[in-house]
């Protein structure tokens, strides 16, 4: 029996220890260069040409075939997606969920919507590796992921908006505040996984204070947090200190985002997902 975690690359992994993983990469594009989010990606050169880049840009969700290719020879898949509402990912998953299960009657495919990204999508993979080793089955996991997800937040504060507002992600009129005269803007994933702005602030530590009081404000006690940035550890070292004034002993980790979730959350951004 082998089973497999798929997430696409919006997740930020390309490998998780103790089970199979594979990643569907999305791709960014420009009006000149294609870049695929895997593991060839040069994340830090990625971000510099981004900031460079003065033409227009967009980003493709990984294609059916990618979706088969990461199912290809595992019998039990478990797929976790970007939020419906923010890539055609979950569309996709779906679409190669159905095929594969018609050419292969026995297999079983479970897709999840994270309705969300980044560091929350990762604590839900880390969930799903935990239930696949404890020997839980098929349809107690996707019973346990989706009790679980119910559990999970994003939160994230962003120097631009201006690939998001490109994008269609967010308005254009929100994008113009961030950015502007050393302004932050906080923001969360909402129960319908669209970006939903909430604060915005002058400077890192105002920031770092919104965040954790909107963390506060969705029910955040004491629970696990995974936090992704873009070339700002600082900020986030800065949002870990300050969570463990209130929670000392708390699992926190922190990672850089890769190519995605770095184009999305720009030069400066920072990600938080954690648990309620």
């Amino acid at each position: 029996m082998r089973i497999r975690i798929v997430a696409d690359s919006s997740a930020d992994l390309l490998s998780y220890d103790g089970v199979e993983f594979a990643s569907a990469p999305l791709r960014i594009l420009t009006d000149t260069k294609e870049y695929i989010d895997d593991e060839n990606l040069d994340v830090m050169q990625f971000v510099k040409e981004m900031r460079d880049n003065k033409g227009k840009s967009s980003t493709a969700c990984p294609g059916v075939g990618d979706y088969i290719s990461a199912f290809d020879g595992a019998d039990w898949v478990f797929v976790v997606t970007i939020s419906s509402n923010l890539s055609g990912s979950y569309n996709s998953a779906m679409v190669a969920k159905n095929q594969y299960i018609s050419d292969y009657p026995n297999k079983k495919v479970y897709v999840i919507d994270s309705l969300s990204a980044g560091p929350e999508m990762a604590m839900i993979v880390e969930k799903l590796a935990e239930l696949i080793n404890e020997g839980k089955e098929f349809e107690e996991i996707a019973n346990a992921i989706d009790k679980y997800k119910e559990r999970t937040k994003l939160a994230f504060a962003l120097k631009s908006l201006l690939n998001l507002a490109r994008n269609g992600r967010v308005s254009k009129s929100v994008a113009t505040v961030a950015g502007i005269m050393n302004i932050r803007l906080v923001g969360i994933a909402s129960e319908e996984g669209t970006l939903q702005p909430v604060d915005k602030v002058r400077g890192e530590k105002k920031s770092v204070l919104s965040i954790i009081e909107n963390m506060k404000n969705l029910g955040y006690t004491n629970g696990k947090v995974r936090i992704t940035h873009c070339n700002n550890e600082e900020i986030a070292k800065a949002i870990k200190s300050k969570i463990m004034e209130f929670v000392p002993n708390v699992d926190i980790k922190i990672s850089h985002c890769r190519g995605l979730c770095s184009f999305y959350a720009e030069d400066g951004g920072t990600l938080i997902g954690f648990e309620v």
